[in-house]
């Protein structure tokens, strides 16, 4: 008979089994250590202080119980206190972060919001020494900022070049979370070329290394002790660390500080549009296969890319060879551009790819208001809309020729399944442009059935397209 194995060695045979995979996943784990040894000497502790006005104290009813909620409404919150303590007197309010030396000199990199409006800062080294820094300058758009300090010979960190990093790197971060000093997490890269709502202009990286205030302007490195980002900020509901934290890669913020030190500011690349992203129903409007690329939707008439020719209702699919995967990436590709160079743009136009080549402005400061009205008129019952026409002063403010004000939608219509609202400023249709009432009811009694049309609007000073789909009568 052949040998039966028992039940008791056959739980040993798997236990062992388990503890040599075990053993081999231990192996394959990274080891932090020396890349600590070797990288905390040039990571600092920056802590800012912030001089402001004393506030008044709390306005106080009887046995010195703060008044309910409801009566500061109209009495205020605050009233003068007693004399010896009143406003005018000034505090203090600090501010902790991280940062790290790039220059032996005592240059050193952090976040722009570290040493946002601080009087003094405050950098304590490794080796427990504090030395007054100097603000070099801060970029907000980036959320860079160069510090001096005035000392040699300071351990530097090497840095690595951020566009080699690939997902699911192992990384780890040293900053100072809490004002815990040299406090090590690591992760992995979870994403690269993440774009955050407000923040355009920064390609970050996406990792999973534990981030809290105080990590904010220090250094993530890779297993080779390079630093690749400056950890910048989390995503969270709870306020604290929940897995996403997001890095601004080296090769921005050097070319940010360079800038800084050399000029003073920053420079960027700047084409005056103003754009939108491409929706399903868009892209089919416009014959593509799939949504892509940056849809003007307006543009600054002096602004380069008017200069340049192009068009409300060009989409940007390429600069310089290098495709705009979505709306969000093109302020990056162009911002990287230095002003007065020249960029090559691959556009779709009326259905036509095309290449344009125009010279890159400097990024300024835009606005845009509308007004006007007149009285209203009736447009073809399939579009769902009543119109009224403009005046020549509503149209000059928004620098447009023709268009019509939507004065009714009907919440039935295929405009309000578009999206379009009362107030709305219809200025184009499949590309045709709409100068009055009477030629929008030429246009749409042409439009084909079933078929998602491009519709150019004015909402609130800006301009912005929507996709239109009209049904049999």
């Amino acid at each position: 008979m052949k040998r039966m194995i028992r039940p008791l060695s056959l739980w040993l045979l798997t236990a062992m089994a388990v503890i040599s995979w075990h053993s081999a996943m231990a192996q394959n784990l990274p080891d932090f250590t020396e890349l600590v040894d070797q990288a905390a000497p040039g990571v600092v502790n920056i802590s800012t202080t912030r001089v402001v006005e004393r506030q008044a104290a709390p306005f106080r009813g009887f046995e010195g119980q703060e008044i309910p909620e409801i009566f500061r409404h109209f009495f205020g919150d605050r009233m003068p206190p007693p004399s010896g303590n009143g406003p005018g007197r000034s505090q203090e309010r600090q501010s902790l972060g991280s940062g790290f030396i790039i220059e032996a000199s005592g240059y050193i990199l952090t976040n722009a919001h570290v040493v946002e409006g601080a009087d003094e800062i405050l950098v304590r080294l490794n080796d427990r020494r504090e030395l007054e820094a100097t603000l070099v300058g801060a970029d907000a758009k980036t959320d860079v900022a160069l510090l001096k300090v005035d000392a040699s010979a300071l351990p530097v960190l090497n840095l690595a070049d951020s566009d080699e990093l690939r997902v699911g790197e192992w990384v780890a971060a040293i900053g100072s979370p809490f004002g815990f000093d040299h406090s090590v997490t690591a992760g992995i890269v979870s994403a690269i070329d993440r774009t955050l709502p407000r923040d355009a202009y920064v390609p970050f990286i996406q990792t999973d290394v534990a981030i809290n205030p105080g990590n904010s302007g220090g250094p993530l490195f890779n297993l080779e002790g390079e630093v690749v980002g400056i950890n910048s900020q989390i995503f969270t509901r709870s306020g604290g660390f929940m897995g996403l934290s997001f890095a601004i890669p080296i090769n921005v913020a050097l070319d940010v500080a360079d800038q800084l030190r050399d000029d003073g500011r920053v420079s960027r690349g700047w084409l005056g549009v103003m754009i939108q992203p491409v929706s399903r129903d868009l892209a089919e409007s416009f014959g593509m296969d799939s949504p892509e690329g940056a849809l003007i939707a307006d543009l600054d008439p002096q602004g380069p890319a008017a200069r340049g020719g192009l068009q409300a209702g060009d989409v940007i699919l390429a600069v310089n060879g290098e495709e705009v995967e979505s709306s969000s990436t093109l302020p990056r590709l162009i911002g990287r551009v230095s002003p007065g160079n020249e960029v090559e743009l691959t556009l779709l136009r009326d259905g036509t790819r095309r290449e344009e080549t125009l010279t890159v402005g400097d990024w300024p400061d835009s606005q845009g208001e509308a007004s006007g009205g007149q009285d209203s008129e009736p447009a073809p019952a399939r579009l769902g809309i009543a119109v009224e026409p403009l005046d020549d002063g509503a149209r000059r403010d928004l620098d447009i020729e023709g268009g019509v004000r939507v004065s009714e939608v009907n919440p039935r219509g295929a405009a309000a399944a578009a999206g379009i609202r009362p107030g709305d400023i219809l200025v184009s249709l499949d590309h045709r442009q709409v100068a009055n009432p009477e030629q929008l009811a030429e246009v749409v009694a042409e439009l084909p059935d079933d078929r998602a049309i491009p519709v150019r609007l004015y909402r609130g000073g800006r301009s912005l397209f929507v996709a239109l789909r009209l049904s049999r009568d």
